[in-house]
């Protein structure tokens, strides 16, 4: 199968399968932003996918390419990869809704100075950021969006057989796409607590004008903190149904990548 015999027959060319098969599904983990998180272990991530791959192996009749080690099953695998990546990709695209949500909220609240580690991506981000991906992150498994989109990548070894891995410039723009989705979205979750704190400002800068004894740093950004988190929290039902949307239109997107 892959050039190399070493002399197990059958179960060696079931085991070259299985890591064929793992190849796209290790992509999707690796791209995606939950199981691709930095915290994740890569041996939890090899397990999960060796998981899947058992169940894909057993429902699907993948084959490996005959010569694995070839210029063409090298192909083969690339293409695995391809698929993979997309998949993992678009739900990495609106996960990252909140994350630029919570830029737009801190920059008016006063709070982009305090950044943290992101553990999802492994770079800096807002404080508030870490507030919304844990809301986000609650909300995606609770719904059970994380056994959909599994149920997805198993779909697509139907759509996008070995070999037929080619998404197209179609697919393509459509990926493309989703990022102005993503800010559109990202706009609807920043939009209430940015209207408070334009507000807020607007007031504080009133208040300036008429005593001028009033410092405007002591008097504005202790108002803004308050005003953008008494926002946040009457926004904490909206925030929840965006949220929930969000990962509604996550998977929908990957299920359009696939075609109807």
């Amino acid at each position: 199968m892959i050039g190399l015999d070493f002399g197990y027959g059958a179960l060696e060319a079931e085991f070259w399968r299985l890591v064929f098969v793992m190849t796209r599904i290790g992509a999707a983990l690796v791209a995606a932003p939950l199981f691709g998180a930095v915290t994740v272990p890569a041996q939890v991530r090899v397990m999960v996918a060796g998981a899947v791959a058992v169940m894909v192996c057993a429902w699907t009749p993948v084959a490996a390419p005959a010569q694995l080690l070839s210029a063409a099953g090298i192909l083969s695998v690339m293409g695995e990869v391809l698929v993979g990546l997309t998949l993992g990709f678009v739900l990495q695209l609106s996960f990252a809704a909140p994350l630029i949500a919570a830029e737009v909220i801190g920059g008016g609240m006063g709070l982009n100075i305090a950044v943290a580690i992101d553990p999802v991506g492994g770079a800096q981000s807002p404080a508030l950021g870490q507030y919304f991906m844990v809301v986000l992150t609650l909300v995606f498994l609770a719904l059970g969006a994380h056994l959909q989109w599994f149920a997805l990548v198993v779909r697509s070894y139907e759509v996008f057989p070995p070999g037929q891995t080619w998404l197209g410039p179609e697919r393509f723009a459509l990926v493309a796409g989703f990022a102005s989705q993503m800010f559109l979205t990202a706009l609807a979750i920043a939009l209430p607590v940015t209207l408070v704190l334009l507000v807020v400002q607007v007031v504080t800068g009133v208040l300036s004008r008429s005593a001028p004894a009033l410092n405007l740093f002591a008097l504005g950004m202790p108002a803004g903190v308050l005003g953008g988190i008494a926002a946040l929290m009457i926004a904490a039902p909206v925030l929840t149904d965006m949220v929930a949307r969000l990962s509604a239109e996550a998977l929908a997107n990957a299920a359009r990548v696939l075609g109807p």
